[in-house]
């Protein structure tokens, strides 16, 4: 018998899985901060014998070298990856035993090219009790077959397609347990939080759109269509991952910074990120700072504006040793690690210190609307998407795009950003003050309240 704990971190949309059997476990596509798992299985008196890989990840830094550096567990996956450290590699149909329970591999290339589920098996001459799907098969979904670029996106669809076959053919009731799920842009089409994480094989064969297609042509055909980008950083991560990324050893200790450092450090290119509320940094922030606030989307959106490798200082919100623990594993997990510290004290120091501290003002979106039919203000929707051409008589680009394309906005008056919610908006405001643009954030509403129909 065995017991399957399911871990879910919300910012990535992705889901590890402990499977337990005795006083043996197994950690399925560990994140990169597991370290409290780890130890919590120590006082239980369970030892991780294999920290098992489904894939090399595209959208976050693995934790299998953290796993085997703190317990001594083998590092086990696909055997096609090609993993420049050592691990066990598992082909089709290879067997490993935690506790009682046989795990079987079951190579399902679609997702990436070496992708490879699990079977669970109390016996192994029974059908599985679950598998461990990755980015194969997913709740209402599939993992999506353009990440490793458009020269394999075809090949790998097709291999997708009988890839999730395969997998539909498992009995009615083995569980599905996969890695990928609501809030991941692994996935080929948008997953609800609405059916939970998991699923059974029996549900996702009468209710999977991706199971629907009559044929490979079919199949491919739609997979073709319709997918968003997907964030830059992710690019990234696959070579560190294949590579081996450094092992930590445990959560990054914050650095506290005085003012004098943070302008020194900003003046050699460091990138200020401050993660306070968005009304809070419109009254008042360090010079270029870009507002991020600390929320499970953090690390998500820094990742949208500011490059990869760049040289971070955080600016944070009380209670701020809590704030910069949270903070830092959010950027370690998406491989954001070089950050040089932590503002202490925060904006109020650095006013203290008697530094000039920038503001814009604000508003709410009825203000804007108010705005636009009255003078025709001049507005930037920073939205991802933009529904039927946007909201009329605004400029559209979106945030991801918004870096690269500020030197193209016209500086003769004020620009009011706007988004679905006011998230996005204030991101795209801190952008333009530090550009030296006059903006208005709209904190408040959006889209919705602009057209009348629902915003993204």
């Amino acid at each position: 018998m065995h017991e399957i704990e399911v871990m879910t971190t919300a910012s990535l949309g992705d889901t590890s899985y402990l499977l337990v059997s005795g006083d043996e476990a197994a950690l399925v596509d560990p994140q990169r901060d597991s370290w409290a798992l780890m130890e919590r299985c120590q006082r239980r008196g369970v030892h991780i014998r294999y920290a098992l890989e489904t894939h090399v990840h595209n959208d976050y830094v693995s934790g299998a070298l953290e796993v085997r550096a703190a317990t001594g567990a083998v590092v086990a996956g696909p055997a096609r990856a090609p993993y420049a450290f050592d691990h066990l590699p598992l082909a089709e149909d290879d067997e490993i035993t935690v506790g009682d329970v046989t795990v079987r591999a079951m190579e399902t290339p679609g997702h990436t090219a070496e992708h490879t589920a699990y079977l669970v098996l109390d016996d192994p001459a029974a059908p599985p009790d679950a598998v461990f799907t990755g980015g194969s098969l997913l709740v209402g979904s599939a993992g999506r077959t353009d990440l490793s670029g458009p020269a394999h996106t075809d090949e790998l669809a097709r291999a997708q397609y009988r890839s999730l076959h395969r997998l539909a053919a498992l009995p009615d009731g083995t569980r599905v347990l996969p890695t990928h799920g609501a809030g991941s842009s692994c996935a080929s089409a948008p997953v609800t939080g609405e059916r939970g994480r998991t699923t059974t094989v029996g549900d996702e064969r009468h209710g999977n759109p991706a199971l629907t297609p009559r044929d490979e042509a079919a199949f491919v055909a739609a997979r073709a269509t319709g997918l968003p980008p997907y964030p830059a950083y992710y690019r990234h991560m696959a070579p560190i991952n294949r590579s081996g990324p450094a092992v930590l050893g445990g959560p990054p200790e914050p650095r506290w910074l005085s003012p004098a450092m943070v302008a020194g450090l900003a003046g050699e290119g460091a990138q200020i990120v401050d993660g306070r509320s968005r009304s809070e940094f419109a009254a008042g922030h360090v010079p270029g700072a870009l507002c991020e606030e600390l929320d499970d989307r953090f690390a998500s959106l820094v990742a949208e504006v500011v490059p990869f490798g760049t040289r971070l200082v955080l600016v944070l919100p009380e209670p701020a040793a809590e704030a910069a623990e949270e903070a830092l594993v959010q950027l370690l997990r998406i491989g954001y690690e070089n950050v040089a510290g932590v503002l202490a004290g925060g904006t109020d120091a650095w006013a203290a210190a008697g530094r000039a501290v920038r503001s814009f003002p604000t508003a709410d979106a009825p203000e804007l609307a108010r705005r636009l039919r009255r003078d025709g203000a001049r507005a930037l929707d920073v939205r991802p998407e933009h529904p039927e051409g946007g909201v009329p008589g605004t400029l559209a680009i979106p945030l991801a795009e918004l870096p690269a394309r500020v030197g193209d906005l016209p500086r003769d008056r004020e620009i009011w950003t706007f988004c679905g919610s006011g998230r996005r908006a204030t991101v795209a405001a801190s952008l333009l003050d530090r550009a030296g643009i006059p903006v208005r954030a709209v904190t408040h509403g959006g889209a919705d309240d602009l057209v009348g129909r629902p915003g993204h």
